[in-house]
Order: C-alpha cells, then structure tokens, then sequence
C-alpha cells in the first residue's frame, strides 16, 4: 500500500504543476488590439462614389465630424445637413481616409481566431471576440447585447462576407464597460440599417451603406467603393477614453485617478436663406434670377453666392458670429428684409442658433409718361389779325372822302 501511494506522488506533483500553469495563463490572457483606424478616425461619414442625404440629418462627434468623399465629388442633400466637422470632397485629405479605411477593413477582415455564430443577432448576447457566420451575412433583429465583462479593452470584430443588415427597430446595447469605439464591422459588400433602428460601432463596407428613414449610429459610416445614402439620420462619432485595467496590488490606494475630459464642440449654427419674389405689377423676374450673398467681415462664406431660392431657401451651416445678407441689385423690383435679420440684413448667429432671413423683391410700376397733344385749335393772339387792318384802313379813307366832299360842297 506504501509503495502505490509513492508512485502516485510524482503523478500528483505533475498535475499539480500543469494545473498551476494553466490557471495563470488564462488569467493573463490578452485581449486583441484595436482596428487601427488611421485618419479615418475624425470622420463620421466617408464614401467612394457619391453622398446622398434626404432630411435634416446631423452628423457630429467629438471624435470627428468629418464627412469625406473620393474619387467622388458630389454630396446630394447637403444644404440639409448638419455637419459639425469640415466636408472634404474628392481633395488630399479624403484621399489619406480612403487608403486609411483600406488599411483597417484589411486588418479587420484578416482577425483571427473566428468563432462562427448563428446569422442572426437579435436576442443574443456576445463577449469580446472575433466573429462570422456560416453563410458570411449578419442580421439584427431585436436586440444585440455586447457584453464586455468588465474589460474596457475588449474588442469585437464582425466579419460578414456578403451583407449587414438591421430591422426597423432593431437597437444593440453596450454593457459592462464594452464601447462602441471597440466595436467593427467588416461587411464584404454592403450594409443596410432599418428605419428608427439603433447601430453601434464602425462599419467598413466594400461597397455601399444606407441608413434608412431615422436610424441612428453611434460610430462611423465608411463604404470604400460605393455610396452612403442617409435619411433622417443621426450619427454621432463621440469621444471616448481608453481606460486601462488597473493592475491588482495588496494595499489599493484611495487616491481617485484623474480622468480627461473630452473637449466640448459649439454647435454650429444654421441659416436659412430665402428669397421670394412678388410679380403684381406685371414683373416677370423669379428666384432664381436674384444673386444673393452671406458674408462674414465682407467675405462670402462657403456655398455663397448662390442663386435665390423660395422657400425653404438655401441652408447654411455656419460659426456664431455676424453675418450680412445681401443680393446683387436688379432693376425694377424694391427690395425688403424680414425674418430674424434687420432691415439692412444683419444678423447674429450663436451656437445651435437655427434662424431665418427672408429677402422678399417686389417689382414697382413702372412710370407713366403723359403727353398732351393739341390739335385743331389756334395760337393765342399777340396782334391784329391782317385783314381788320385793312378793314379799318378803307373805313377809314371813306370817311375821310365824305368829309372832304361836304367841305367842298360848302365852299
């Protein structure tokens, strides 16, 4: 009995010891980095082809309210929305994004390893990790929970080799310290988000993206080749702090540590521009034939001049500051500001101000020019007419030729 308990010793010993290595091991397992997101990281919109916007959509962020476009030159839609960051078309800037946004869709679509979940999302709830489904789609419906236990490191990738899509309503929640700027979704063609639906983190798209009617997002909308197409939408690029997880120690301190505090953007403020012509005096002029102009310290801004609009006008996203609306002069019509500018067309914008200034042109009538022609009727009379001067010169002779006759007569 002694002599199998000693041949059990060196067994134990060696459990004992792969036990004791293993524990730690799993204890200290690191979580994968972040997508490295390069420049892109301050834009919240960035398309290959074309922007197109319906609505008033806002798109913001402290992290970046960029919106880029390249090769493409054209954002449709943009006098309606909000944007707080700069809009970079088809220049050296949204060139640097795009291939930035080539590099992290190629680091995330490379992540290893792949755990291969179910194709729909909606009534799950996923740790940090790395994940794809059987036939390369993902679908929400109802509500995805990301759960990062605790860990504000954790990072999820999605890789979908087809399609993303999102249901009306659909909505994902962050809990136990995941964060939406940890949060990526590689999408190997295109991404479609449901109307009023909620999305949560970075989408890089081979292809397209389209935000249906009110769907909101926290995070970035990026389609490397194709169009992004917004509605109503809301999409905000936050801020966020890394915060690292403390290292355990035996006497924790009670010193709070300091946090930083992300800076706060003025809201831009919104100016609307109308131009309304009144034809009731037989002008013929429209809108569009008024050249009108905001300036700043004498200097049109961006979009001005532009050619007159009716209502709703065109829309500017503009600093706080004074602003002078004025128009080109056009013969004929007497002009006349109204709305939220005096009434030589200043106005002060503050932060989140959204005002109205209305140029209204009334065409006057024109002058009448009266002239007065006199027809058959006669000079006013200056002196005698000649033949009563020969009139009173005979009668005259004749009664000077009685009275020399009745002389004679009495001679």
């Amino acid at each position: 009995m002694k002599t199998l308990k000693m041949r059990f010793v060196p067994v134990l010993l060696t459990l004992s010891l792969v036990i004791m290595m293993a524990v730690p091991t799993m204890g200290l397992a690191v979580a994968q980095p972040t997508v490295n997101l390069g420049t892109t990281s301050t834009f919240a919109v960035l398309a290959g082809s074309t922007i197109t916007n319906t609505g008033t959509t806002t798109i913001n962020g402290d992290a970046g309210g960029n919106v880029g476009l390249h090769p493409g030159t054209v954002f449709t839609g943009q006098a309606s929305a909000t944007v707080s960051g700069t809009i970079f078309l088809a220049d050296a800037a949204a060139l640097q994004a795009k291939n930035d946004l080539i590099i992290a869709f190629d680091d995330a679509a490379g992540r290893t390893p792949v755990t291969i979940i179910p194709t729909e999302l909606g009534g799950t709830t996923l740790t940090p990790g790395t994940y794809t489904s059987a036939d390369g789609t993902f679908q929400i419906t109802g509500t995805l929970t990301l759960d990062a236990q605790d860990d504000p490191e954790g990072v999820f990738v999605f890789k979908t080799a087809s399609t993303l899509l999102t249901a009306s309503s659909s909505n994902i929640i962050l809990t136990n310290s995941a964060r939406y700027c940890r949060t990526f979704w590689m999408v190997g063609s295109s991404a479609t988000l449901g109307t009023t639906s909620h999305f949560v983190g970075h989408i890089f798209a081979l292809e397209s993206i389209t935000a249906n009617t009110g769907a909101t997002v926290q995070g970035q909308l990026m389609a490397r080749n194709g169009a992004v197409t917004l509605d109503n939408n809301t999409i905000t690029n936050g801020a966020y702090e890394v915060i690292h997880t403390p290292t355990p120690t035996t006497q924790p301190t009670a010193t709070p540590v300091p946090t930083t505090q992300p800076t706060t953007t003025p809201p831009p403020a919104i100016l609307h521009v109308i131009k309304h012509v009144v034809n009731d005096n037989g002008g013929t002029a429209d809108a569009a034939n008024f050249t009108l102009h905001v300036k700043s310290s004498g200097i049109d801004v961006d979009k001005s001049p532009a050619l007159g609009v009716e209502s709703p006008g065109t829309t500017y996203t503009l600093v706080a500051g004074t602003y002078q609306v004025s128009e080109n002069t056009f013969s004929g019509y007497a002009q006349s500001y109204s709305g939220d500018s005096d009434f030589n067309g200043n106005i002060t914008l503050a932060p989140g101000d959204n005002k109205t200034v209305t140029i209204t042109n009334d065409d006057i009538l024109p002058a009448i020019v009266v002239t007065k022609t006199v027809t058959g009727g006669q000079l006013p009379k200056t002196s005698a007419n000649l033949y009563e001067l020969l009139f009173g010169g005979a009668a005259l002779l004749l009664i000077g030729a009685l009275v020399w006759r009745s002389r004679k007569r009495f001679e």
